[in-house]
């Protein structure tokens, strides 16, 4: 429900699925109509009816288990590396990073490099040597997420209040990347001749 919308509007939408389908087993038993009912006003449809097409795998195929290695929880429907990352840290408790614009922009502000200088996928292999891993890798995966939403932000990052401002080279830097994209908007004019 996350994805692409803010946790203050999913929390309402959260709780009252929850309430109506809260196990992966009930979920997997509803039809299309009933989960689309639930998710009405969220947007980006295709969601749920992956989230349904799921849950029907996972119980049918898998006796209701999310499978541990990433390439086959990748099989799922509309389930990508970033998704599957995220569900090995949360679900699985493993070292892995689940790579998203905040997490992008933590990383980019640390070694004060640019993001499209930066190849994330040698920081998912890295994390996978257990560079990053603790006792508690499912709070690391989400931390990061968090991390990058309320302290290291797109605009006015907190970093005055940031632990890591000691070793964040954007922190240090005189000369600091800019993380935020920016486009500029040509002006047109146009003569129309009645």
């Amino acid at each position: 429900m996350l994805q692409q919308t803010q946790v203050k509007t999913v929390i309402p939408y959260f709780k009252k699925f929850t309430a109506k389908i809260p196990t992966l087993q009930s979920l997997s038993k509803c039809n299309e109509k009933q989960v689309l009912k639930l998710w009405e006003g969220l947007g980006y449809y295709r969601r749920a009816r992956n989230l349904l097409a799921s849950a029907k795998i996972l119980v049918r195929k898998k006796q209701s288990k999310l499978p541990f290695v990433i390439e086959e929880i990748k099989k799922l429907p509309g389930v990508g590396t970033y998704t599957a990352n995220a569900l090995l840290g949360l679900v699985h408790n493993q070292a892995t990073i689940a790579v998203d614009g905040n997490v992008k922009r933590v990383f980019s502000r640390i070694i004060n490099k640019k993001e499209t200088k930066i190849n994330f996928k040698k920081f998912i292999l890295l994390n996978e040597k257990n560079l990053f891993n603790t006792n508690r890798n499912s709070d690391f995966v989400e931390a990061l997420m968090e991390f990058g939403a309320l302290i290291c932000r797109p605009k006015e990052p907190k970093c005055n209040v940031c632990n890591l401002n000691s070793i964040c080279k954007y922190f240090n830097s005189a000369s600091k990347i800019k993380t935020i994209k920016k486009e500029n908007i040509k002006k047109k004019n146009y003569d129309v001749f009645c």
